[in-house]
């Protein structure tokens, strides 16, 4: 079975990672999504971070009727902080039967020169990568090398572009910051994580 694996803080979920990745197990190859759920980070400020257990049941609430998808907490399990390459290293050993593929965002590819041993992901594994709405300030800060790396990694034969994926202009950060205010935020999230939201005044 082809898994592709979404990697995120989901905090909190919303509508557009779930956008995201239900594209991705109806308009491609892949057979299921994972949305890997990301531990806390011991360098770097936690303070709007919820308890990893709290993000991960908000995912399997947002998913709950949709089999196609899966909550994961494996990285919960490793050292942290964890490399994308030992966190894919340890789910093929622990499932043989499966292929992983990975799900980023545009932003993500312009930076995975930097990433620990991109080397290996890019020859061991498919990425599939969709377009993501900038802020004026990531544009002005990508622009000038940008186009050349996007350019560069177009004929590498591990790496699938769905340019046709939604462009979701929609954050966790927006979010937080909206239900600090007093905000209605009911139609970015999905109705049971809204009201788990709601009913442990989370971010407020």
């Amino acid at each position: 079975m082809k898994i592709g694996l979404y990697f995120g803080t989901f905090n909190p979920i919303h509508v557009g990672h779930l956008v995201i990745a239900n594209y991705m197990v109806d308009y491609t190859d892949l057979d299921k999504v994972w949305l890997v759920v990301s531990p806390h980070n011991p360098l770097k400020d936690k303070t709007t971070l919820l308890a990893d257990f709290h993000r991960l049941a908000l995912v399997r609430e947002a998913i709950y009727d949709n089999p196609k998808l899966t909550a994961c907490d494996v990285e919960f399990h490793l050292s942290t902080p964890s490399y994308t390459i030992t966190t894919l290293a340890y789910l093929i050993e622990q499932y043989p039967e499966h292929e992983f593929s990975l799900i980023m965002g545009e932003d993500n590819l312009r930076t995975l020169h930097k990433w620990f041993n991109h080397e290996v992901l890019l020859k061991n594994h498919h990425i599939y990568v969709y377009p993501r709405a900038l802020t004026l300030q990531e544009e002005q800060e990508v622009r000038s090398i940008s186009e050349s790396i996007i350019t560069n990694y177009s004929s590498c034969p591990t790496i699938v572009f769905c340019n046709d994926a939604p462009v979701m202009k929609v954050s966790s950060s927006f979010i937080r910051k909206a239900i600090k205010e007093g905000r209605d935020v009911r139609y970015l999230l999905t109705e049971p994580v809204f009201k788990y939201v709601e009913e442990m005044h989370f971010y407020k």
